[in-house]
């Protein structure tokens, strides 16, 4: 399960976190890749910034320079700063992860893959 949190309404230029925390019934183990997408109204869902396990990061170039994704590995959390906010980003944010790795109550080791979390509304408006 991913939890997201953080958006609002917020005017352009201002700056928004949002944060991201995969948990479950089971111990994880593994996370690979989490990641931001987001929809706008009448749009496709887009990537807006991943970060792969060894910590190298991805960015839309229409997000270069603004939004910096971190995680925090003993968290199993992953956040999206976002700075100088256009009109433009206004969408539903989305936390994904490429992959879960946990262990049940048996002590099994189990894997899930793409999973999506319930978006969170960013609107960038004056």
């Amino acid at each position: 399960q991913l939890q997201a949190s953080g958006g609002g309404l917020v005017q352009p230029g201002g700056s928004l976190r949002l944060s991201c925390t995969a948990s479950g019934s089971g111990t994880i183990f593994l996370i690979n890749r989490m990641g931001w997408y987001r929809q706008a109204p009448g749009k496709q869902r887009e990537m807006v910034a991943t970060i792969p396990s060894d910590s190298r990061t991805d960015y839309a170039d229409s997000v270069k320079g603004r939004f910096t994704i971190s995680g925090d590995n003993a968290k199993n959390a992953v956040f999206l700063q976002m700075n100088n906010l256009k009109p433009d980003d206004t969408a539903v944010y989305y936390c994904h992860v490429d992959e879960v790795g946990y262990k049940d109550s048996r002590g099994m080791e189990r894997y899930i893959f793409d999973v999506w979390g319930r978006g969170t509304l960013v609107t960038v408006s004056s």
